[in-house]
């Protein structure tokens, strides 16, 4: 834990560092161990095929080598990736009407319901989480929703509700959650 300096004030870098850590090696574990794995092993999955599946827009084809982009591989990995999740008929390829040279991926029906299932999977909070109290939980909602929101986990935005009160900070919640 951080120490409070001789003049009384805490380093706030140490605070922040031993936050970090703590949220870091709570998420890492329960990823390893979450349901999200159950349904990747049943279908013979790793990880990476998980982020590929997060970065496929349900609506819309990505080509290769955005896809590998925004997965920080190389086209080869990418390829691998996108063969596996072929094999399991979850995405398909596909060429630009506008550019037939660039090769995209696609979701299939099967893969976006798989994809919808892993999304449900990632977000069903971990029995720790539900250990809490209330109160304990709401001040993690509050202290968490100051950070900046991007995108889920699975590239999906997350919601805002509107603040309780003026100049507090508004409600996060993820896709496929309940506040």
């Amino acid at each position: 834990m951080a120490s409070v300096g001789a003049s009384g004030q805490s380093d706030k870098r140490e605070i922040a560092t031993d936050v970090w850590r703590l949220i870091a090696d709570f998420t890492y574990t329960r990823f390893q161990r979450g349901e999200h794995m159950v349904v990747l092993r049943s279908l013979g999955l790793t990880p990476g095929h998980l982020k590929a599946l997060w970065v496929l827009d349900p609506d819309e084809p990505r080509p290769m080598r955005a896809m590998a982009a925004a997965l920080n591989v190389d086209a080869s990995m990418a390829t691998w990736l996108v063969d596996r999740l072929e094999d399991h008929r979850l995405v398909e390829r596909r060429t630009l009407p506008s550019d037939r040279r660039v090769k995209t991926v696609v979701l299939t029906r099967k893969g976006i319901q798989v994809r919808k299932r892993l999304i449900r999977a990632m977000y069903e909070p971990p029995k720790e989480l539900l250990a809490l109290d209330v109160q304990r939980l709401e001040a993690l909602r509050v202290a968490l929703s100051i950070l900046p929101t991007g995108e889920g986990i699975m590239g999906e935005r997350r919601a805002q509700a509107p603040a309780q009160h003026p100049g507090e900070p508004a409600m996060v919640t993820a896709p496929g959650t309940r506040a």
